[in-house]
């Protein structure tokens, strides 16, 4: 008796651990997913975006009446993007992983992240961008002083190349 009792606890705790290790790769829901959007502030981001698609749209394309542009990308669109982004989410990200992310980004250091971020960001952009023109410079400069290089940092043409070939001479 106490050999099937023994047994009957093992399948009782492999049954309730195998459940938490399947809810705990559970995909979030919707309302998870959107509750994070919702802490993440995405609908103002996709705004901002959108702002800043319909100017360059708008430069490119100045035959096209500036009214055309204003409420391009509104609330609603930017809505229907976000509601697009669930599935990606929910295939990313298990529930436990949302709701560990919910409490982050709703703690003070979360939301410090979220505002933070853009600028943070943008700062390593430019940083990044200075830095790969100067490894840029650095290796035309190297590939000069080699010679892989001419002063203009083009190929040089190829003597061989450039050199008029003969014309093989027929035998009649």
């Amino acid at each position: 008796m106490r050999k099937w009792i023994g047994i009957a606890a093992s399948v009782v705790l492999a049954l309730g651990t195998s459940s938490q290790a399947v809810a705990a790769m559970a995909p979030p829901s919707e309302a998870q997913v959107r509750q994070l959007f919702e802490v993440l502030h995405m609908d103002q981001r996709m705004m901002q975006m959108g702002s800043q698609i319909t100017g360059l749209m708008g430069q490119a394309a100045p035959c096209v009446p500036a009214s055309y542009w204003q409420g391009f990308i509104d609330a609603n669109t930017a809505h229907e993007l976000l509601g697009r982004m669930v599935p990606i989410y929910q295939s990313h990200f298990t529930a436990e992983d949302v709701a560990g992310l919910l409490k982050f980004y709703q703690s003070p250091l979360g939301q410090k992240v979220i505002t933070e971020m853009p600028l943070t960001m943008a700062e390593g952009m430019k940083i990044g961008q200075q830095w790969g023109r100067e490894r840029g410079q650095a290796m035309v400069r190297q590939l000069q002083q080699n010679g892989t290089l001419d002063a203009q940092g083009r190929c040089p043409a190829s003597t061989a190349a450039s050199a008029p070939q003969p014309v093989p001479k027929s035998g009649h």
